[in-house]
């Protein structure tokens, strides 16, 4: 098994966080994402101390490194949300999120950047001369949103994730990750996490040598490997550009399976968690065997 990459699920934490911990294991994860808390309320109770500490003494035993644990935020969150008195909530909420990782003494928290939720038409959506403006002014409230929760929280990094730019989201272009990089403060404390499903439905061919390179040679221009703390491998139902967010077995979608192999041989990609939110859990183990296999 190649040690320089650390590949798991985005495992279950019902019943408690350290649930996330025995389910990684028993698919041969060395890394993996969790939900810290109820990922579609806005409120959950406090982690206690028997909670925290079981879990920290069952991934210390388990092996598995706090850096190769990528929890995920609520999916109420949004970060740029236009209206004041939802864009607070998101913020308090966030900074619980970053708070609750601290506890648990995980060093990163993944997270969609935000929405601006105009109604925007698909014909104008590529329209970089309409949307600039639009986009800009969402994508400055989020780096403000991160600058607030950096500030009023420690030692834990918060992670943009790439989206496919379904509806309103952000984040699908490298340029909207990298303009809010530029606004962070603590640049020590941001990062990035790029899901393939997401980036090959926005428009990034990964499929072949020449475009997988001519991507990643974008994305070190644009944002810089030096963010990249993290990667979700889904192989796309929905075709390249489609803006539409529907994860797939890999090798069962539109990517195929030379880009993961690619992946698995890009050293670029080492010591970071890679995970699988793919459709199916029941063969996560065998996906997770086979993106080995293609690491050796």
């Amino acid at each position: 098994m190649a040690s320089n990459k650390f590949i798991g699920a985005h495992t279950s934490a019902s019943g408690g966080v350290y649930n996330a911990i025995t389910h990684a294991q028993e698919i041969g994860a060395k890394a993996f994402a969790l939900f810290t808390k109820n990922q579609r309320q806005w409120v959950a109770k406090d982690l206690d101390t028997e909670t925290i500490d079981k879990f920290k003494s069952m991934l210390e035993a388990s092996g598995i490194l706090p850096k190769h644990v990528l929890p995920h935020d609520s999916y109420l969150i949004n970060l740029g949300h236009p209206e004041v008195d939802k864009l607070e909530k998101s913020r308090t909420a966030f900074i619980d999120e970053l708070e609750r990782c601290a506890q648990l003494g995980l060093d990163r928290l993944n997270f969609h950047p935000g929405s601006h939720l105009e109604k925007i038409s698909k014909k104008d959506k590529e329209n970089l001369e309409i949307m600039k403006p639009i986009e800009d002014k969402c994508l400055d409230v989020i780096a403000e949103s991160i600058n607030i929760a950096l500030d009023k929280t420690e030692g834990v990094s918060a992670v943009l994730e790439n989206t496919a730019g379904q509806g309103s989201n952000l984040g699908w272009r490298f340029e909207h990750l990298a303009h809010i990089i530029d606004k962070v403060e603590d640049k020590s404390r941001v990062g990035v996490c790029i899901d393939t499903c997401h980036m090959f439905t926005a428009g990034y061919d990964i499929r072949t040598r020449e475009t997988y390179d001519a991507t990643w040679n974008d994305f070190e221009k644009i944002v810089g490997f030096k963010y990249l703390m993290g990667m979700h491998l889904n192989d796309s139902k929905p075709p390249l550009g489609s803006h539409v967010d529907r994860h797939h077995s890999l090798g069962k979608g539109e990517i195929g399976l030379d880009a993961f192999k690619f992946i698995m041989q890009d050293e670029r990609m080492d010591d970071i968690p890679l995970v699988l939110e793919t459709i199916d859990e029941t063969i996560w183990k065998d996906e997770i065997a086979l993106l080995y296999s293609f690491a050796n």
